[in-house]
């Protein structure tokens, strides 16, 4: 087994969600039919190579314990209650006393949702000076903003990206925090900064990226809205942004290290057109490199596996065969 075990935080009681939340658990929300907001969070650690989810529950957590069971897909799944909330402190020291030894885990509050790359969150964590890191990302602003010159206004940019950075509410920790003096109260704002002054914190900083926290029925139009057209995959997500008789694009989101299938389309004929990040198109006999702004063609029958060595986002640009595909190999379990 994984020797990462994760953790999401499930208890809360999703209050400026109400009436929906009254009946069921914020993480039970779909941001689709039939794919909620925690499906989301164990597909994402299953394809990041952790075995081991506890769910830190508490608010009808029979709800949740219903839907999951003991094993889901493949995870190990285990539930530590809480009778009263107490925080999100009292949770995590509750989910770290549940684990054998003193394993490393990662810790997720139950309403993000975001892309971040967990596997390599891992991977550096491991090799990280620091005990505890925090997975940030630079914030979109939530309104749009006007920009001045002298006395007039100059131009309006809609909902920029800011250059501040947010916790985005994902933790790496190597193993069992020393969680002091405190007993209750959230873990970001007791011992967060009271390890940030001892320089105990580190970072894992991931831009660019989808991330969303659900806490209003705005974030929850928002993101339903989103996953209107897109299914997450074992690398990323495909997202259909246009479809017609004649043609359809797809936008494809390929995670840092991580590849598609290896795969051919029988009718299919494509065309790729970098967005940004870096990679490679893995084909039978040969690896045909890319870079932002490069287009690549593939043509019908020809096998080929899309391989990303930085976060990838192309889209794809074919006739409009959307089922059109023939997998050859998975490197990921479905």
């Amino acid at each position: 087994m994984s020797k990462t075990v994760g953790m999401i935080l499930c208890g809360g009681f999703g209050k400026r969600l109400r009436p929906l939340t009254e009946s069921i658990p914020k993480p039970l929300i779909e941001m689709k039919e039939g794919y909620t907001i925690l499906d989301k969070q164990l597909f994402d650690f299953k394809n990041a190579d952790v075995e081991q989810v506890i769910l830190l529950t508490g608010f009808l957590s029979d709800k949740i314990i219903e839907r999951y069971g003991e094993n889901y897909k493949g995870l190990q799944i285990d539930y530590v209650e809480e009778d009263e909330p107490l925080g999100t402190l009292n949770a995590i020291r509750m989910g770290m006393d549940h684990v054998d030894g003193d394993k490393q885990c990662v810790i997720r509050n139950g309403d993000v949702v975001a892309d971040l790359n967990l596997k390599k969150m891992i991977y550096l964590g491991e090799r990280s000076d620091y005990p505890l890191s925090i997975f940030i990302t630079k914030m979109q602003s939530p309104y749009g903003i006007v920009e001045i010159s002298g006395d007039r206004l100059a131009s309006f940019k809609e909902k920029p990206i800011l250059d501040y950075y947010i916790n985005g509410g994902v933790y790496f920790s190597k193993g069992h925090l020393d969680f002091g003096d405190f007993d209750v109260g959230d873990i970001e704002k007791t011992i967060f900064p009271v390890m940030a002054k001892e320089n105990q914190l580190g970072y894992y900083k991931e831009d660019g990226l989808f991330w969303m926290a659900i806490d209003t029925s705005k974030e929850l139009e928002e993101i339903r809205k989103e996953y209107r057209n897109r299914e997450d995959k074992p690398w990323g997500y495909e997202k259909v942004l246009i479809n017609t008789e004649k043609y359809m694009t797809k936008e494809l989101f390929i995670r840092e290290g991580y590849q598609t299938s290896f795969h051919y389309h029988d009718q299919k004929d494509e065309t790729m057109y970098i967005v940004s990040g870096a990679g490679y198109i893995e084909f039978e006999d040969r690896k045909e490199y890319f870079g932002k702004n490069e287009t690549i063609r593939i043509e019908p029958k020809k096998p080929h596996s899309i391989v990303a060595m930085e976060n990838t986002v192309l889209h794809e640009v074919s006739t409009p065969h959307l089922e059109d595909t023939v997998r050859l190999k998975d490197f990921y379990t479905r």
